[in-house]
């Protein structure tokens, strides 16, 4: 695909940690299920980048309208996966990751979902803020906004706590600020280091996946929000996911249990801070829903303690191609 020269953005100096950013191998993944007009306008969004991505991946998580015909049809040429079964969010992540760094040989893979409409400068903003970077970037995210430009509340990146004044520094000089965690809403992914620390939980389907992943890259690596790369996250309302979960706060519950207590993505401490956090607003919940939620929690709770999430190539085991090259990235990297 054609590469175009960034707009704006910081200047790349002496001494910057990704110096040649630009030509860097990028492959964009796109979760498509059962929104073939907005997979529509995601893949017109990418064609229409300053820089393009290199190669698109699209996995068609076993969609039961027009999205697979869509995604294969579609004049930018995409690699289309199309899975036998849905297997969430989570699950496409992990295939689509997966592909994109067996079969395309990704530097970088720059994820979303089939509802993000990256605007024009998205790519070459976030390409920008890494060649700019005087230290090693392992995560970059753009800023995620509903359709009147507001910033979406289910896109809220997690600062760093207890950053350093140096580390603010580094991350000013690259346009940005320290993150913790990233929405897979726009997250550029260093394959490097998905490649030596392996990829998301299948298991997670939907909620929790890209908290967890992004968190184990970022425990020990370095990530950046990128204000100057903006992208539409174009949901049905302006709402946080936990606002009405209904029957998904099973997923809630379980997966952010996985997260903070069957893996090591985070410190000690961080689970003690990220788990207050969680209880209260599971808390809040509750009363809001006047108990409404509180046996689909406790079914969550249950799941969590009963096993952690299963190898994702056992979740994707009906899709023999998926599997295999989940297979061989999380093997690679001792998963």
């Amino acid at each position: 695909m054609t590469h175009f020269a960034p707009a704006g953005g910081p200047t790349p100096q002496p001494g910057t940690a990704h110096p040649d950013a630009d030509s860097a191998r990028v492959v964009a993944v796109v979760v498509t299920y059962n929104r073939e007009d907005l997979l529509r306008e995601c893949l017109d969004a990418l064609e229409h980048q300053q820089r393009r991505p290199d190669a698109v991946v699209v996995i068609d998580n076993a969609s039961s309208d027009g999205s697979g015909a869509v995604a294969d049809a579609h004049p930018l040429g995409a690699d289309v996966v199309h899975l036998r079964r849905n297997v969430g969010g989570a699950g496409g992540f992990a295939a689509g990751m997966a592909r994109a760094l067996v079969r395309h040989d990704a530097d970088w893979v720059w994820l979303m979902d089939d509802d993000t409409i990256a605007r024009p400068g998205a790519l070459a903003a976030l390409l920008a803020a890494l060649e700019a970077s005087p230290v090693r970037l392992s995560v970059l995210s753009s800023r995620a906004v509903w359709i009147d430009g507001r910033d979406h509340p289910m896109n809220t990146q997690r600062v760093r706590l207890g950053v350093s004044a140096a580390t603010k520094r580094d991350a000013s000089r690259a346009g940005g600020r320290p993150i913790r965690t990233a929405s897979y809403v726009s997250a550029l992914l260093n394959g490097q280091d998905v490649r030596r620390l392996g990829l998301p939980y299948a298991d997670y389907f939907i909620w929790s996946d890209d908290f967890e992943h992004t968190g184990r890259l970022l425990r020990h690596g370095r990530g950046l929000q990128v204000p100057a790369s903006v992208v539409e996250h174009r949901t049905k309302v302006f709402s946080n996911a936990q606002t009405s979960p209904g029957s998904r706060f099973y997923y809630d519950v379980r997966n952010r249990l996985w997260a903070l207590l069957r893996t090591r993505s985070f410190a000690p401490w961080e689970r003690l801070v990220y788990g207050g956090r969680t209880a209260l607003g599971w808390g809040g919940q509750l009363l809001r829903h006047r108990g409404a939620l509180a046996g689909v929690g406790a079914r969550g709770l249950m799941a969590a303690l009963r096993r952690g999430p299963r190898p994702s190539a056992v979740v994707l085991a009906a899709d023999g191609e998926a599997a295999a090259d989940v297979r061989a990235i999380d093997r690679a990297a001792g998963r």
